[in-house]
């Protein structure tokens, strides 16, 4: 791609500091606003979010939040010394955008580049407060890395007010997985785990193109399946919904009200449940979910879905910091451990 298709810009405020308080490059609402910052994990991001844009007929806002200490040099004292560092910015976030977009039909106008002398997260956060979804990458940490230490992207998809997507690189061993089992299977992958509840004249979806979304009756929930809906029929991929339980998230169920009703009473219930919530989603009509419902912790139900699918749509239901941590929020452990993009909706 051209340079010249991409109109960059480099929002200053006084003494030519980058400031993403008022200026131009401000995203619109609707928006897709992803982060940059040179890692291959927000090359794919970008990559991602463009591929995502032209589905979804969206403009896409790619953000660099920088500091000084970020390669630099010293912190500039003067205007002109500003000046210089944005010029620089500017030209490094040019040729970012440059290299995601060979090969991607865009245009200028769906095209917008912006750079803020913020941290990362605290600039999408300010600039993504209306997108229609932030995008960003998911390091390459290993699990135990990853619960010690947090992620910037699971600690943004906690304090962000609207759906935060994390793309999963394909800088590891799964398709190398998928291909084995392929190999070793008499019939081509299916998804045997995700068949307890569904209509019988619909073939079970192929593990790369299945949307799941977890659900569980909450706002967030519904607002998840929602999201994954629309998700699902611009991609026309099957949706399929989750419900996984444990005997304490059903509540009464009739007929065992002050006794345990077995498994197999609660597993028909739980169905009961997740046919009601996607009975009551209001979808378009040309959506078709397919609905299930599995005795076992919510977390690990959708980490093990992601396997088999190309993106896991999961509610938010309000956790963060030292409680998400402890705790054990569910779309913090789905983002740290799922092995597919994953969109976080509040």
């Amino acid at each position: 791609m051209a340079d010249a298709l991409i109109p960059a810009t480099a929002p200053t405020g006084q003494s030519g500091r980058p400031d993403p308080a008022d200026d131009e490059g401000r995203p619109r609402p609707g928006d897709l606003v992803v982060g940059v910052d040179g890692s291959p994990e927000s090359f794919a991001a970008l990559r991602w979010a463009l591929s995502e844009a032209s589905l979804l007929r969206r403009h896409v806002t790619v953000v660099y939040g920088w500091t000084h200490s970020w390669d630099m040099g010293s912190q500039p004292d003067d205007d002109e010394a500003w000046a210089g560092v944005s010029d620089r910015i500017s030209r490094r976030l040019h040729d970012w955008a440059a290299k995601a977009c060979e090969g991607v039909a865009i245009t200028p106008q769906e095209l917008s580049l912006v750079s803020v002398h913020s941290s990362g997260t605290a600039a999408l956060l300010k600039l993504g407060s209306s997108a229609q979804q932030i995008v960003v990458g998911r390091r390459s940490l290993g699990r135990v890395a990853r619960w010690f230490t947090g992620s910037l992207s699971a600690s943004l998809a906690e304090e962000a007010k609207v759906p935060v997507t994390i793309v999963r690189t394909h800088a590891d061993d799964r398709e190398v997985r998928n291909a084995i089992a392929a190999a070793l299977s008499p019939a081509a992958p299916s998804l045997p785990s995700l068949s307890v509840v569904h209509d019988a004249g619909v073939r079970p979806a192929s593990p790369r193109t299945a949307v799941v979304v977890g659900v569980d009756g909450s706002a967030p929930s519904r607002r998840a399946l929602r999201f994954a809906a629309d998700t699902a029929r611009a991609h026309g991929a099957p949706l399929h919904v989750l419900f996984c339980w444990q005997l304490r998230d059903l509540g009464e169920i009739p007929g065992y009200e002050n006794a345990v009703a077995p498994l197999d009473v609660a597993q028909g219930h739980a169905e009961s449940v997740v046919r009601r919530i996607v009975g009551e989603a209001g979808l378009a009509d040309d959506v078709h979910p397919l609905a299930h419902a599995f005795h076992i912790p919510a977390a690990k139900g959708l980490i093990d879905a992601s396997r088999y699918a190309s993106r896991v749509v999961v509610g938010s239901r309000g956790l963060n910091g030292l409680d998400a941590h402890f705790m054990g929020s569910v779309s913090r452990q789905v983002v740290s451990l799922a092995e597919c993009t994953v969109t976080v909706v509040h």
